[in-house]
C-alpha cells in the first residue's frame, strides 16, 4: 500500500508480536487471579499515574480481552500502512494522551484494557486517510468508518462497568494525532 518500506510479512510480524505480548500478559494475569490489574489507572491518584503505560495491556476478564484483541489486530495492521515509525508514534501518543485524560477526567474507578488504544486507532484511521489525500489511505478511512462505525456508541456512558472514558479519550487522542501528523511524511 503506502508504506513501501515494510513488507506485508513484516507488518503481520508486528501485529503478531503485539498479540503475543497481550496473550502472554493475559495468561499471567489469568493465572495470578488478575493480580496485574493493580497496575490500572485510578483517576487523580498519584500512585497510579505511571500505570497509564501498563493499563492498556491489562484486562478485567477473558471476555474483555477477547473483545479487544481482534479489533486491535485489524486496526494495528491498517495503521502499519502509514509506516512503522508512524505506527510507533501514534501508538505511544494514544496511550499517553488517552491515559492522561482518563487519569485527569475519568470517574473514580479502575480503568484498564486495550479499548482506549482500539478507539484511538479507530479515530486516527478514520481521519488520517481523509487528511492524507492519498487514495489508498482514504479507502482505509472509508472502510473503517463503514465496517466499524458502530463502535462510536462506546464513547457514551451506556454500559455499566465499561470505561467509556477510555473509549472517548482514546478516540479524541486518535483524532488529535491524525491532525498533528497530517503533513508529516509517511515512514
Amino acid at each position: 500500500m503506502v508504506a513501501r518500506s515494510q513488507s506485508f510479512a513484516k507488518q503481520i510480524k508486528w501485529v503478531a508480536v503485539i498479540c503475543l505480548l497481550l496473550v502472554l500478559i493475559e495468561a499471567i494475569n489469568l493465572l495470578t487471579n488478575r493480580s496485574l490489574n493493580s497496575f490500572s489507572i485510578y483517576p487523580r491518584n498519584l500512585s497510579s499515574l505511571p500505570y497509564i503505560i501498563s493499563a492498556p495491556w491489562l484486562h478485567g476478564s477473558l471476555s474483555h480481552f477477547l473483545s479487544n484483541i481482534v479489533s486491535l489486530s485489524v486496526f494495528a495492521f491498517l495503521l502499519l500502512q502509514y509506516g512503522k515509525r508512524r505506527f510507533i508514534k501514534v501508538s505511544i501518543g494514544i496511550v499517553v494522551i488517552c491515559g492522561m485524560l482518563v487519569w485527569v477526567f475519568g470517574r473514580s474507578a479502575y480503568h484498564l484494557g486495550a479499548s482506549g488504544v482500539v478507539y484511538g486507532y479507530f479515530g486516527y484511521l478514520v481521519l488520517a486517510g481523509v487528511l492524507s489525500k492519498k487514495v489508498s489511505l482514504i479507502l482505509i478511512s472509508l472502510a473503517i468508518g463503514f465496517l466499524y462505525g458502530g463502535i462510536i456508541w462506546g464513547v457514551l456512558p451506556i454500559m455499566p462497568g465499561v470505561s467509556w472514558e477510555s473509549h472517548l479519550f482514546g478516540f479524541i487522542a486518535g483524532l488529535i494525532l491524525a491532525y498533528w501528523f497530517r503533513k508529516s511524511p509517511l515512514a
